[in-house]
């Protein structure tokens, strides 16, 4: 089985639960600056901070998604998917936190995609 003759189905779950990790890692940098001390203070207003509820809800549902996802796909090629999220966090990051995208980054994620292309092909 290749990645190339899946159903629609399966590529939605292959492509939108490394979307929803790497969403989840944007949420949870969002909320390590909103972060008080390590006490139970901090610790309470960390369990009640809304980024962080939705990040763990995102990585909930991602997992749900990619549960059913696996059904239909071995986990050999399910899991090289997952080096999406070496792309879409830098990604992500760049556009919602004002990080800087490199030359270097471009070429890793080139890497990456054409490591997956061979991997699944």
């Amino acid at each position: 089985m290749t990645a190339f003759n899946l159903a629609p189905a399966v590529w939605f779950g292959l492509i939108f639960t490394p979307i929803l990790i790497s969403t989840g890692q944007i949420l949870f940098k969002l909320t390590s600056a909103r972060t008080g001390g390590f006490d139970i203070r901090g610790l309470a207003a960390l369990m009640s901070n809304p980024m962080l509820l939705t990040a763990l809800a995102l990585y909930g549902l991602g997992t749900i998604i990619w549960i059913f996802t696996l059904r239909s796909v071995p986990l050999t090629l399910a899991y090289s998917f997952m080096a999406l999220t070496f792309c879409f966090v830098p990604l992500f990051a760049a556009v919602f936190l004002g990080e800087a995208l490199t030359v270097r980054y471009a070429a890793g994620a080139a890497l990456i995609i054409g490591g997956m292309i061979v991997i699944n092909s």
